[in-house]
């Protein structure tokens, strides 16, 4: 592993790409869920709806980035994320990083345009989680 971060546009693809990953797997996800909660016309259904699909994410980020830290698309645009000092995530940190991240993209991408103009190039969220991204190399 090097310790250089990847460009900001191999970064972007990246997230692209694990957007389509993860589509995959709300659609499953959703499915279950309506297959549970069989009325769409309910007042709870949206709110709950929602929240259970950016668990399900959560979930999905976080086990990923504790358990090596590479997502199934960053395993294949060959990236890790790892702490300041280069050592695996903790649970706190994966889930911290999670939240900043939906906050700074909900928030008009402004997160992840924040590094456009950092001075490591690194993403807000990682800035506040206290992690980066690596590039791998095999």
């Amino acid at each position: 592993m090097t310790n250089s971060t990847p460009r900001f546009w191999r970064r972007t693809l990246c997230m692209l790409y694990e957007f389509l990953l993860l589509l995959a797997v709300w659609f499953i996800a959703g499915f279950i869920f309506h297959f549970v909660f069989r009325d769409p016309t309910a007042a709870y259904f949206k709110p709950l709806f929602q929240f259970y699909l950016l668990s399900v994410a959560g979930i999905y980020f976080i086990w990923f980035w504790t358990h090596g830290g590479q997502t199934l698309a960053m395993q294949t645009w060959k990236m890790r994320v790892v702490t300041v000092n280069g050592n695996r995530l903790s649970t706190r940190q994966a889930i911290t990083r999670y939240l900043f991240a939906v906050i700074g993209i909900t928030f008009f991408g402004f997160g992840i345009i924040w590094a456009l103009f950092d001075r490591d190039r690194k993403f807000l969220h990682d800035r506040l989680a206290g992690t980066r991204i690596v590039k791998v190399e095999n």
